[in-house]
């Protein structure tokens, strides 16, 4: 603040000194211009009469005017209209050389007009008029330094006031120093080393000005109740840690409790998988005790027949051997004969073939099924077998099932899992999808795609409810609890696609709409 206030007063001194400076330049002018008015009006009327040795004489009475050093009179001469010297001063004698006003331009002369100054002179030039004509010029040269002669007084004494100032401020400062900084200074040594070694209980001394003592004085005020707040703190700290310590103990106590609950949870969680996995095989062994009770339904019948003709052809054999023997066979009686044994045989051939094509159906869907190993297959022919293996849940049924395969895809898979997945959804269509509706037709297309095979499958009924159609894949989720459905059937296709096929399936369902569900695995056409 000191160092503002000091730079301010000078400042404010340099501007004060350059307005008196400027002021005694403009008082100058006015002498210079003055005398020049002076001189003009005092050879006016002596240039036009003629008496130049008047204008002389007036000249040599400026003798006493120290500051006039040169006086020049210009006459303008007629009829050559130029100008020439006709009387000239000068205080000195030294003969000097004005500026050359006859050799100079209008443009020239007229910088003149104003007063020049040069270093310690200054120059004027001034129209000599009589009776509102120009007849000559004064040229005038004054000494400047008279009038600013005050110039070096001034700076002298702004130099005086400069030192004098500056050694106030060092005294003002010297004695803030030592009266005021310099306990600032202990003070702050103080309130730092207390902040260092974290002892509150130090206290501040006695300043020697009013100010900084009741500074003093507040600092201590404000130490006690830091010191009071640091005991209740601490007081706090170990009340805390008791409390700590004895929660500590509860919470050890209810972790050994939570960690016994925990362990139950996990045995009860891991019995719980045993038992979903139980669930799952048995799901899977339903499925194939519904297929076994199928097929030996559907195989009942052809064999049934085969068995009523090869009786009604053993009771013809005896009756025409006993005709024979008797010796009253009759070529009528061997005709007849003849003619039913072909058909028997007939009926017995065809019965026999179609149940061995169900044993042998059935046969490979349930190897297929309780296989997880790859081999090489024709997948329409799998969609055929799996079709035929349906059959006696499906013949009964006025629901259409259609395969968009081509007759030669060859894959490398595991057949028994694609095989459940097929049964389950159709039995899924069939069961919840049209849920006993009047028709309904189920649509399967195959393709290879690259490394992938594609499998979409679409049925055209009821589609599934949106509550559930997020959470159709997940274990116990169905429409038909307490009806003979587990949960299972989706739960199942969906661990088959994704675990023992490596694939994936995505589902798009719409009430009214039917269901999608979109099934890609990888699959190679050679074994390695």
């Amino acid at each position: 603040m000191i160092g503002f206030a000091f730079t301010f007063v000078f400042l404010a001194m340099i501007f004060i000194a350059n307005i008196f400076l400027d002021e005694s330049k403009q008082q100058i002018a006015q002498h210079v211009k003055h005398w020049s008015r002076y001189i003009a009006q005092m050879s006016a009327s002596a240039l036009n009469s003629g008496q130049i040795n008047d204008v002389v004489n007036q000249l040599a009475n400026f003798k006493t005017i120290k500051s006039i050093q040169h006086v020049d009179i210009y006459q303008l001469q007629q009829p050559e209209n130029k100008y020439s010297i006709v009387a000239t001063y000068d205080h000195f004698k030294r003969g000097e050389q004005s500026p050359n006003v006859v050799g100079l331009t209008a443009e020239q002369r007229a910088i003149y007009r104003e007063p020049q100054f040069d270093q310690a002179l200054v120059r004027y030039i001034r129209p000599i008029q009589y009776k509102e004509e120009t007849i000559g010029y004064v040229f005038i040269q004054m000494d400047s330094q008279n009038g600013l002669s005050l110039t070096t007084q001034l700076i002298i004494a702004l130099t005086i006031i400069f030192f004098i100032l500056l050694v106030v401020v060092f005294i003002i400062a010297f004695r803030l120093e030592n009266n005021i900084t310099l306990p600032l200074k202990l003070l702050g040594s103080d309130l730092l080393a207390m902040s260092q070694s974290k002892n509150y209980s130090m206290r501040i001394k006695t300043m020697p000005y009013q100010e900084l003592d009741f500074l003093a004085r507040n600092i201590n005020s404000f130490l006690n109740r830091v010191e009071r707040h640091i005991n209740q703190l601490r007081a706090a700290e170990q009340k805390s840690l008791k409390l700590n310590a004895e929660l500590e103990g509860k919470v050890h106590t209810r972790t050994e409790a939570l960690k016994e609950s925990n362990q139950e949870l996990l045995s009860t969680l891991e019995k719980l998988h045993q038992y979903q996995d139980q669930l799952v095989e048995s799901e899977k062994m339903a499925s194939l005790g519904d297929m076994v009770a199928g097929v030996a339904h559907e195989v009942n019948t052809p064999i049934g027949l085969g068995v009523t003709a090869s009786t009604l052809l053993s009771d013809r054999l005896n009756e025409i051997s006993k005709a024979f023997h008797d010796k009253t066979l009759k070529s009528s009686q061997l005709r007849k004969f003849l003619a039913e044994g072909e058909e028997n045989v007939g009926i017995i051939y065809r019965n026999l073939k179609r149940a061995a094509e169900l044993i042998s159906s059935f046969k490979k869907v349930a190897v297929d099924q309780s296989s997880d190993e790859f081999r090489q297959f024709n997948f329409a022919e799998l969609l055929n077998e799996i079709l035929l293996t349906l059959a006696p849940q499906i013949k009964n049924t006025p629901y259409q099932i259609h395969f968009d395969c081509p007759e030669d895809l060859m894959i490398v898979s595991k057949p028994g899992p694609i095989n459940q997945v097929m049964i389950n959804l159709i039995l899924n269509s069939i069961t919840h999808g049209f849920d006993h509706s009047p028709q309904g037709t189920i649509t399967v297309k195959v393709m290879k795609l690259g490394e992938q095979l594609n499998i979409h499958y679409q049925d055209d009924g009821k589609g599934i409810d949106p509550l559930i159609k997020d959470k159709v894949f997940d274990p116990f989720t169905t429409t038909k609890r307490g009806e003979g459905g587990s949960g299972l059937g989706l739960h199942l296709v969906y661990n088959l696609v994704t675990q023992a096929l490596g694939g994936n399936i995505r589902l798009d369902s719409e009430p009214g709409k039917g269901a999608t569900f979109e099934i890609n695995f990888p699959v190679s056409e050679q074994l390695l």
